[in-house]
């Protein structure tokens, strides 16, 4: 499915996000608190553009998702690039200072069991931060952004995307994910501490941020 988006996704986030997509980017680089001589995983990174944005704060950072297509679409960009499975990721134990996943962990089939690997490969007192959809936190403003989900974003992907179908099961994702309690609950189940979030664009996503013990 990710081989088949892979083309346009950039664009079609852009357009389906309405242009939050670089705003997010932005919050989860200073989330990460990540400088020069830093180790940074982005998991589930698609065509690296978010791996371009961890790099402007001076790390290295590598670029790791499942999709060879997805990592194709992104040749262009001069990051490190590996294919990878997020449950049995290809990196050393404790490899890295910090890792973080955007809009990828709804996709890992067992998504605790990914936050174990990422907080295997990553060194005590390490960071991680997960960017992902969430529950809005103004009821009125929750049942429009449902709406959207399933109306509005479904016909704007047969727009702008080169496999508007998937986007069907983005919506549905979505809407499936647990809220912001839940997931910091299995975060801390996963092995990390000190879990916390924030929401952004009024909790339609929220980052979570925990530190390895």
């Amino acid at each position: 499915m990710f081989d088949a988006v892979a083309r346009r996704y950039d664009l079609t986030n852009t357009v389906l996000s309405l242009g939050q997509d670089r705003f997010w980017r932005r919050a989860t680089r200073a989330a990460l608190e990540i400088g020069p001589g830093d180790r940074v995983l982005d998991l589930a990174a698609g065509t690296a553009v978010s791996t371009v944005e961890l790099a402007k704060s001076g790390a290295w950072c590598v670029a790791c998702d499942f999709s060879v297509g997805m990592l194709k679409a992104g040749a262009q960009r001069t990051v490190p690039k590996v294919a990878g499975d997020a449950t049995k990721l290809p990196f050393d134990d404790e490899s890295f200072d910090a890792v973080t996943i955007s809009f990828g962990l709804r996709n890992v089939v067992d998504h605790v069991e990914g936050l174990r690997e990422m907080a295997r490969v990553t060194r005590p007192g390490g960071r991680l931060v997960v960017c992902e959809f969430s529950t809005p936190t103004v009821p009125v403003f929750s049942t429009v952004y449902k709406e959207y989900l399933m109306r509005a974003l479904p016909a704007m992907a047969r727009a702008v995307s080169s496999d508007p179908e998937s986007y069907e099961y983005l919506a549905e994702s979505i809407r499936a994910w647990p809220d912001q309690a839940e997931l910091a609950r299995r975060i801390a189940t996963a092995g990390w501490s000190s879990v916390r979030w924030r929401n952004l664009s009024a909790g339609i996503v929220a980052l979570h941020a925990a530190t390895k013990p």
